[in-house]
């Protein structure tokens, strides 16, 4: 079989969530950060007949990237990458030395905001984390928007960039570490909970993350 770039960006976004991955057969991929404050759903466009397990995904994608339009022949045990006269023999692990991610998405209780989040500032946003060298992205309400703040929580007088994403008629001040944010770029329905979950999701359903949040004070 060939294994699509879009399904290869999937893997290479989950690599930074967790470097171990499960992936059970059908198409869709689940993985789950070490600490539990990031699980990613992605429904692919390539289907995989017979589950396996990978402890180092850079590592196997590395391998991978050895090749131009691989074929994968998927075994038991390993997975064979070839493309013309090479190919690389690849080892499975055993699912028990990896970390799964749950079978079932997270249901959000108490719903406190919703907005859209486009690519575009999603991107901008990071940016001005990185910049700043900023430990939160923080989403408040006022009363009357609702805004982004990149900063930090702890600090009353850090620097701090601005973005406005709404309008609301609620307060709250709900924060993130950016550490937590792995998403793909893409344009994202937010939903976030005050019970310290939020959900990222494609209006595809195709991708969606949930990201736990912290306290914001």
């Amino acid at each position: 079989m060939n294994i699509s770039d879009n399904t290869l960006s999937v893997l290479k976004n989950f690599s930074g969530i967790n470097q171990n991955l499960a992936v059970k057969t059908g198409n869709k991929i689940r993985t789950i950060s070490p600490q539990k404050t990031v699980m990613a759903v992605a429904q692919v466009e390539d289907k995989f007949d017979s589950p396996f397990a990978i402890y180092d995904l850079n590592q196997f994608l590395s391998a991978i990237s050895l090749f131009d339009k691989p074929d994968f022949t998927f075994g038991e045990q390993n997975v064979v990458v070839a493309n013309g006269k090479s190919s690389i023999k690849y080892f499975f692990a055993d699912e028990s030395m990896v970390m799964t991610a749950p079978d079932r998405d997270i249901e959000l209780p108490d719903t406190l905001v919703e907005f859209k989040l486009t690519t575009d500032i999603f991107k901008s946003t990071m940016q001005a984390a990185s910049v700043l060298q900023a430990p939160n992205w923080s989403v408040i309400g006022n009363g009357s928007i609702i805004e982004i703040v990149v900063g930090d929580v702890k600090n009353a007088t850090s620097n701090n960039y601005r973005v406005t994403v709404g309008e609301t008629s609620e307060e709250f001040d709900v924060a993130f570490k950016v550490d937590n944010l792995k998403m793909m770029q893409r344009d994202y329905s937010v939903s976030v909970s005050s019970k310290g979950i939020s959900h990222f999701a494609t209006e595809k359903g195709d991708l969606s993350y949930f990201v736990a949040t912290e306290a914001s004070k």
